[in-house]
């Protein structure tokens, strides 16, 4: 019981480490919360930096939530355990003790956790994100997409409910943190990925 404690704690204090914040001080550039959409993820980072930070960003979040499901795993621990692993770092993201609980909107690490549950999973949220930001050109549009499908994904592949229920629970969370990117998709002003703040 306490090494389950333990990795779900882990995982939190892991999730609260802000990739975006740390590489744009690192490498000197504004801090993410305060120029572009004030959004410290890959994005916005892209945005108000280079290609090189936005990618660090990217890796950096995933792996925060690839990390302490991998553990979870290789520990052999239930699907429970590694569900609330994974949605601890995720809750990690989006509320960071370390930097005042105002953290990103979740899609990165949310596709690390999926990973370290199932790479296939993994691999088609990412495939997903890639076809409609392809499309759309519109970063947000094609994480609400790839969110909603999660579910239908892990109730097709997975065996265990457990994950259909934290999947569900992480689509809402990573909706409701995108609530302005939806009113701006209604209005039509949403922001690509391309657009320089």
């Amino acid at each position: 019981m306490l090494l389950e404690i333990s990795i779900v704690i882990f995982a939190y204090l892991l999730g609260s480490l802000s990739s975006a914040i740390i590489v744009c001080r690192i490498m000197g550039l504004p801090d993410p919360r305060t120029e572009g959409s004030k959004n410290p993820g890959a994005t916005n980072v892209l945005r108000i930096g280079t290609k090189k930070a936005a990618a660090f960003t990217l890796v950096g979040d995933a792996l925060k939530g690839v990390i302490p499901v991998v553990i979870a795993r290789m520990l052999e621990m239930s699907p429970e355990v590694i569900a609330a692993t994974a949605t601890m770092a995720f809750i990690g993201h989006l509320y960071p003790v370390f930097f005042s609980f105002q953290g990103g909107k979740g899609v990165a690490t949310a596709l690390g956790v999926y990973l370290g549950i199932s790479f296939p999973i993994g691999l088609l949220l990412a495939g997903t994100w890639l076809v409609v930001a392809k499309i759309t050109k519109i970063s947000s549009l094609s994480a609400l997409i790839a969110a909603a499908l999660t579910p239908i994904y892990i109730a097709i592949f997975l065996e265990a409910e457990i994950y259909i229920y934290m999947a569900i629970f992480l689509t809402a969370l990573l909706i409701y943190r995108h609530k302005s990117n939806i009113k701006d998709l209604l209005s039509g002003s949403e922001d690509k990925i391309t657009d320089k703040n």
